[in-house]
């Protein structure tokens, strides 16, 4: 039997359990080696029966005292109970549910018991603990054991059995790690990491082990995005020599910041340099990202090409449309917008446009990525909140020009080293200053006794001349109680009845959602109940509320977003999230929000909390999953690894001095079968 070998010929894992292994991706023994542990219980920590605290999870070694005594407390449970001692003092051992391995102890004989202490004194009990037996002249058993992750169905001996069956082979691999990197780094060996990871004799093996898997992962990872960086340095790109951001910022009614300017210099810098450019822009919301891509299509314009815009809605679109249209009829520059919802004729004109070159600019959803659209001289594309498209879409409309300038642009900052790492194909710019008179958006978390106070606060607010943006999870209701638009809609309506509602909600018709749109901010319309489809773009700067329902339900970054929406014009605005009443852990996320108006800072707070797969959602689509790194945490491995990666390219740009490494870097970045540096 090899590591190839299916873990369907593992003692003890039947053709179920085997189904449900392979559901987890784990089919053959080396896939269980990849199977890292997500936590592990330090049972080394053996402390006697009286010292043993509430709540701690710890070791005791004691003596079986009385014979185990099973009840019926209820239909369908059962509760088994005993005491031990050892030399301080006795305790209770408590099972639910589990009569037989209480049966298996014998009275008299000594076990190590592992769990958690709950009670005090006298009624101290360890509640359903691992035992293992003490043999007679034996030190008792000090392991460090796995705790895998697990799909329904499945337990840790499962995953103890798997592991143990692959380990039983003997790992017998070519470390692919140059030797160098492994001496400056001390590293461990990749055989002895595996082994390591899933049977550690202590903490610190763990911590060595999980450094060479981490900084493995990074580093195969920092090879893939440094090698797709590198494909376009030999490729050539239009070259944009007429023209400069001047041109926009003397249009503007005011000064850019000193981030715009850094910003626009370096697009500037990338569009005359004659390759194409792959630019990241990041920054805050309200941080003026709009005027850079401004300053992209208009130097492409000067110079012959087109450019497009990509948005993620209709509403953002609309509004890209309305904002810069004017601004480029200023420079002489034909703009038209192209949307899914408009009538078939009103399409085909624009399309026929586009074909001959007689617009410029084109402004649109993902109605530009349809094969019937195709550009004269497609120079520039630019797609905003990048993280809503995945890379196949962005690959549809690039593929429509002869290698274009590409900026990307993303209202949620992440911190400058992740981006260099999830975004390292591309280049990155930061804009990290907002527009000077910018009032910070007062943020409270309150639970549903404020409801009656937040219902006058909006009252108040709408006094005094303000909208107010009401965003709930829900377009009908349903779900697990959560508010929906419909019926918060009647709720708010009851509770104010002289004022004029509206809804919106992306199931709605995008003639119907335009409509809502205009209502709202030309005024007529009041209070805006709506989902997260306001997240993005829209701009009312008369809006001065945010009420946010089951705020607890949105990621951190999501609700810094929809903060956004507010503080757009002179008068103070705030931003109410209703949750804190749902927890400890909620109370605490949503207190983040309430500290800080700084994106980066709760970027970083929501990556922490929720994960890198939550936190980027479909961000990271067409790049290899990380089984072990955490990106939250691991910065300075990141950092470190990735800089390793670029030396080694610089050497051996195409990896031919080390095929072991560039098949497994082909290998990770293997995605749909179809590997991308082919």
């Amino acid at each position: 039997m090899s590591l190839t070998d299916s873990i369907r010929t593992v003692k003890g894992i039947g053709p179920r359990k085997a189904a449900l292994l392979e559901k987890m991706s784990i089919h053959t023994l080396w896939d269980a080696m990849e199977c890292y542990p997500r936590d592990y219980e330090d049972r080394t920590r053996i402390v006697s029966a009286a010292a043993a605290k509430e709540g701690e999870k710890v070791s005791v070694c004691a003596v079986v005292g009385t014979q185990p005594l099973t009840k019926r407390i209820r239909k369908g449970m059962e509760i088994t109970r005993f005491r031990v001692f050892d030399a301080s003092g006795t305790l209770t051992i408590t099972y639910y549910n589990n009569r037989y391995t209480a049966a298996g102890l014998c009275e008299g004989q000594e076990y190590l018991f592992y769990g958690r202490i709950q009670g005090q004194g006298t009624q101290r009990t360890m509640v359903n603990p691992v035992c293992e037996p003490i043999l007679d002249d034996r030190q008792p058993p000090r392991r460090i054991v796995p705790v895998y992750p697990l799909s329904a169905g499945l337990t840790q001996k499962d995953m103890q059995r798997v592991t143990e069956a692959a380990l039983a082979q003997g790992i017998q691999i070519n470390d692919w790690m140059p030797d160098d990197i492994i001496a400056r780094h001390a590293l461990l060996p990749q055989a002895q990491s595996i082994w390591c990871i899933h049977r550690p004799q202590s903490m610190q093996e763990v911590e060595r082990a999980r450094k060479r898997i981490v900084f493995e992962e990074l580093f195969l990872l920092s090879c893939g995005l440094a090698r797709l960086k590198e494909r376009r340095v030999d490729t050539v790109g239009y070259r944009f020599e007429t023209g400069s951001p001047e041109d926009v910022w003397t249009l503007l009614p005011f000064e850019p910041t000193g981030a715009q300017q850094r910003a626009a210099q370096q697009i500037w810098q990338d569009v005359r340099s004659g390759k194409p450019m792959n630019r990241l822009v990041q920054g805050d919301v309200g941080c003026g990202k709009t005027v850079l891509a401004a300053v992209l299509c208009s130097l492409a314009a000067r110079n012959g090409y087109q450019s497009a815009i990509l948005a993620p809605t209709e509403i953002l679109a609309a509004q890209h449309f309305e904002s810069l249209a004017p601004l480029f009829a200023r420079q002489g520059i034909s703009c038209t917008l192209l949307l899914g919802s408009m009538r078939a004729r009103d399409k085909q004109q624009r399309k026929m446009q586009i074909a001959d070159g007689a617009v410029s600019v084109v402004i649109g959803t993902h109605a530009l990525i349809q094969k019937d659209v195709t550009f004269h001289q497609l120079g520039a594309i630019v797609a905003d909140e990048q993280h809503r498209f995945g890379v196949a879409q962005r690959a549809a409309l690039f593929e429509k020009g002869n290698a274009p300038h590409m900026l990307v642009m993303s209202a949620t900052p992440i911190p400058r080293t992740l981006a260099l790492l999830l975004y390292g194909d591309l280049d990155v710019s930061v804009v990290d200053e907002l527009p000077p008179g910018r009032t910070p958006v007062a943020t409270y978390a309150v639970g549903q006794k404020m409801r009656p106070r937040i219902e006058a606060f909006i009252e108040k607010q709408l006094r005094a001349g303000g909208q107010v943006y009401v965003v709930c999870p829900l377009v009908e209701e349903g779900e697990l109680a959560l508010k929906s638009v419909e019926e918060h809609k009647v709720t708010l309506q009851r509770a104010l009845p002289h004022r004029k509602i509206g809804i919106l909600h992306g199931k709605m018709k995008a003639q119907d959602k335009e409509k809502i749109m205009d209502a709202f901010v030309s005024g007529e319309l009041e209070i805006l109940v709506a989902t997260t489809v306001i997240e993005v773009g829209v701009n009312v700067p008369n809006a001065t509320l945010m009420v946010i329902e089951d705020a607890d339900r949105f990621g951190l970054s999501q609700l810094h977003q929809l903060r956004g929406r507010v503080g757009r014009g002179t008068r103070q605005s705030y931003c109410i999230c209703f949750g804190a009443d749902k927890g400890a852990q909620a109370k605490q996320r949503l207190e983040v929000l309430c500290k800080t108006n700084d994106g980066f800072e709760i970027a970083q707070a929501d990556l922490a909390q929720r994960g890198p797969g939550d936190f980027f959602g479909k961000r990271q689509h067409g790049l290899p999953l990380l089984k072990m790194a955490d990106l939250a945490h691991d910065l300075v491995w990141m950092q470190q690894a990735r800089l390793e990666a670029e030396q080694l390219l610089r050497q051996d740009p195409t990896l031919t001095q080390h095929p072991a490494l560039c098949e497994r870097v082909d290998r990770l970045f293997e995605t749909d079968n179809q590997e991308i540096f082919n």
